[in-house]
């Protein structure tokens, strides 16, 4: 009894580790519509590579790479978590919410947003000048970081 119950459990945990395994794709259309689409509307670079993130066999995130080195995570639906765009490059202006973007227009000229991420509490920004911000999820400022 012993044998067969341990024997299982050792099919089960390979079974999972098995399904965990990450994949990579340059298909664009293995994302989500959502995805795609502000990959298209706001992204001139190609996609060079898509890394599919699962996690107890279902997918959990999308991280993909640009070509021009930009990278952006996606959840599994599609909706961007994270942008970290390439030296010299900054998020696209419709991706920043716009109480975001004010004010950091307003408290630090001449910067631009190299990098956002976002969840549930609210916003994390980098600025081209090195500077961390955070905001809370209607874009509130909260502090420096």
């Amino acid at each position: 009894m012993k044998k067969l119950l341990l024997s299982l459990l050792l099919v089960l945990g390979v079974s999972v580790v098995a399904c965990a395994r990450d994949s990579y794709t340059r298909d664009v259309s293995q994302l989500p519509v959502a995805a795609q689409t502000i990959l298209k509307q706001n992204f001139k670079a190609g996609v060079s590579i898509i890394k599919i993130d699962t996690e107890l066999g279902r997918i959990d995130d999308y991280e993909v790479i640009l070509t021009d080195g930009t990278e952006i995570t996606f959840d599994r639906s599609g909706n961007w978590k994270e942008i970290e765009t390439r030296v010299g490059a900054s998020v696209p202006a419709k991706l920043v919410p716009a109480a975001i973007a004010q004010y950091v227009k307003a408290n630090q000229k001449g910067t631009s947003i190299i990098g956002i991420e976002k969840d549930r509490k609210g916003y994390e920004v980098t600025l081209s000048n090195g500077v961390e911000m955070k905001f809370n999820s209607q874009g509130g400022f909260i502090k420096y970081d």
